[in-house]
């Protein structure tokens, strides 16, 4: 039995056995992902959702909604080529980044800034610090392009796209902004017990995405000289890339986060930064409060606010800033605060 795939890179016509997990284009060099129809949801080990989570499934979709992978795009091909189809001719990308943002339209509890927050951060990008938009993916349900529904699949394509052949001087962007959520740790390499996850649009069918797979898809890989800066902004980030040391701000020193399972999680020789909105036990929020014309995450549109308005700041000034300005707002005089 055989698997046929095109080249996300030049659309040659691929072949490849069917245990096989990836294949290397022979036109172009790209090596390709064969992401293969999962099994049905056994357990949660596999992060898939099991009886604990069905009382979540019944709040977030309700009695009657259904989700829809898609969220009403179309199907048809896009009227241009994403990052996905770039020429295997082009130089690598000295910038790449991958922008999430997960807005569940079709839920009960649907968000409201993520759309907002994944364009601010490709402005940011581009017109700030000189990313080609033709190096950004964007997933989010209102695309045309089928590939950058915010499915899981889809979110795994572009993570491995987002790291493959990089090099030294490479310097790579992940956001996501939607729900997240925690899950029991059965490979005893979390201190607190717990694994903690982002959740793809089809998440309550084809499972979350947990930490462990995060920091293996795009923490490990890293080669010396590339550096990756991750931002998460949904609840229970703190630790979602999985990185061996947290910094505290309050005691100005780098706490050890390693698996007490002894096993090391670290990159091959590159730089991962990661900034989130809250930490593994908190919640984030999606808030009026800071633009009444807009709904935003709240620590995206402080740090886009920040960064912009001092370029040369440093890790432990903007950690400060966003320290401070990052205040909750409460329903008073119509402000909405939503939790992701």
């Amino acid at each position: 039995m055989v698997i046929k795939i095109v080249c996300l890179r030049c659309r040659q016509k691929l072949t490849a056995p069917a245990y096989a997990e990836k294949i290397t284009c022979g036109k172009c060099g790209e090596v390709n992902p064969i992401i293969k129809k999962p099994s049905p949801a056994t357990s949660l080990e596999q992060g898939k959702i099991s009886k604990p989570m069905e009382k979540l499934k019944k709040l977030l979709l309700g009695n009657t909604q259904r989700l829809s992978d898609s969220s009403g795009s179309s199907s048809s091909p896009p009227s241009k080529l994403c990052a996905l189809d770039e020429s295997g001719n082009q130089p690598p990308a000295k910038k790449r980044a991958v922008l999430c943002g997960v807005s569940y339209k079709k839920w009960k509890y649907k968000l409201k800034g993520t759309i907002n927050d994944v364009m601010n951060m490709k402005t940011l990008l581009t017109q700030t610090y000189g990313f080609l938009e033709r190096n950004i993916l964007v997933l989010t349900e209102e695309e045309s392009d089928t590939r950058l529904i915010p499915t899981k699949a889809n979110i795994e394509t572009c993570l491995k796209w987002l790291v493959n052949g990089c090099q030294k001087g490479d310097s790579l962007v992940f956001y996501y902004s939607g729900h997240g959520l925690r899950q029991p740790d059965f490979n005893q390499d979390e201190r607190d017990g717990f694994d903690e996850t982002i959740c793809p649009v089809d998440f309550l069918r084809e499972g979350m995405i947990v930490d462990n797979d995060i920091y293996a898809t795009i923490v490990k890989p890293l080669s010396e000289g590339v550096t990756l800066h991750a931002i998460v902004d949904a609840c229970h980030s703190g630790t979602i890339l999985d990185l061996e040391h947290v910094y505290e701000r309050d005691k100005r020193m780098w706490v050890d986060n390693s698996p007490p399972s002894g096993v090391r999680k670290k990159t091959s020789g590159g730089i991962a930064y990661f900034i989130s909105a809250c930490e593994d036990n908190q919640i984030a929020a999606d808030t009026s409060a800071l633009n009444s014309k807009t709904m935003n995450g709240a620590m995206t549109y402080i740090l886009i606010d920040v960064v912009r308005g001092n370029l040369n700041i440093t890790y432990g000034d903007l950690l400060d800033q966003l320290r401070r300005e990052l205040k909750m707002p409460t329903n008073k005089d119509g402000l909405v605060v939503q939790e992701y």
